[in-house]
């Protein structure tokens, strides 16, 4: 399973996350669906995390057809995907 670190979102006018991106030059970005699918294969792990401090996973939260990403809680903010800059 190889690891991809989240440094971007993008979302909709609801502010619902539609896309997990990476930074530049790493693996671009994939869509909500196309991540849940891959976490949930095992594929890839999917993960945030703000320097220094801890890494948070993106988990696969919800059954279909209602299925969506969010990271757990901690004791930062800055580690949420809504949090995150649009991409």
């Amino acid at each position: 399973m190889t690891d991809r670190r989240v440094t971007a979102t993008g979302k909709d006018d609801d502010g619902d996350i539609t896309k997990l991106c990476g930074g530049l030059g790493s693996w671009g970005s994939v869509s909500k669906s196309q991540a849940i699918n891959e976490i949930e294969r095992g594929d890839y792990t999917y993960y945030v995390q703000e320097e220094p401090g801890p890494r948070a996973t993106v988990r696969v939260v919800g059954t279909y057809p209602n299925k969506y990403l969010r990271t757990d809680a901690d004791s930062s903010s800055n580690n949420n995907l809504d949090n995150l800059p649009h991409c």
